[in-house]
């Protein structure tokens, strides 16, 4: 297998050829989209140009995109950090200032130490300065107001919030455009 084969990866897409997942964006290796392909799992929609694998006895296109055959419909959201800061679109919810995953921290809206749990509800995305302000308060204890309250996102409103985030360019290939934005307006 050549070198550039190997980091190659398959957009997912539904039955309805949209993508399973923006939060984050439904992504196979390749490898297992090709074995979801020869299981019959899923359809190709779009191979890699001039890219083809071998076995023994056989050669396979590199699927750059796939589309399952039976609709997959998520009904929760796993609680994660990605996910929360996903939901608070990576801004601190006492400042409003944005950052990257790496800038932010979370923050128990009620501490632990008062009772307050670690759930979606509790739990919001936070810049390190306030969460150092607050500390071990309540908002109001620490002269503090919520932007939002916090809430248990559906998988449908954090993929209308992925979606309006900007992509990495270098991350995408370009038979994915087709299906990632279908809903852009088009140029004039």
């Amino acid at each position: 297998m050549n070198a550039p084969v190997a980091n190659l990866r398959t957009l997912v897409l539904n039955a309805d050829m949209q993508p399973v997942s923006w939060a984050p964006l439904s992504i196979w290796s390749w490898q297992d989209a090709l074995v979801a392909l020869l299981k019959g799992r899923v359809y190709p929609v779009a191979t890699y140009e001039d890219v083809v694998v071998r076995s023994a006895n056989k050669s396979f296109e590199v699927p750059s995109v796939v589309a399952l055959k039976a609709y997959h419909r998520r009904k929760t959201i796993a609680f994660t950090r990605y996910h929360v800061f996903l939901r608070d679109e990576f801004t601190c919810q006492y400042c409003g200032e944005k950052g990257l995953a790496k800038d932010l921290t979370f923050d128990h809206v009620i501490p632990r130490s008062k009772g307050g749990s670690t759930t979606w509800s509790n739990i919001v995305a936070c810049c390190q300065r306030d969460n150092l302000l607050k500390a071990d308060m309540t908002p109001k204890q620490a002269g503090m107001k919520l932007k939002r309250a916090p809430f248990e996102p559906t998988p449908y409103q954090l993929d209308m919030i992925a979606r309006r985030l900007p992509q990495a360019n270098n991350e995408l290939h370009k038979t994915w455009n087709d299906f990632l934005y279908w809903d852009s307006e088009l140029e004039r």
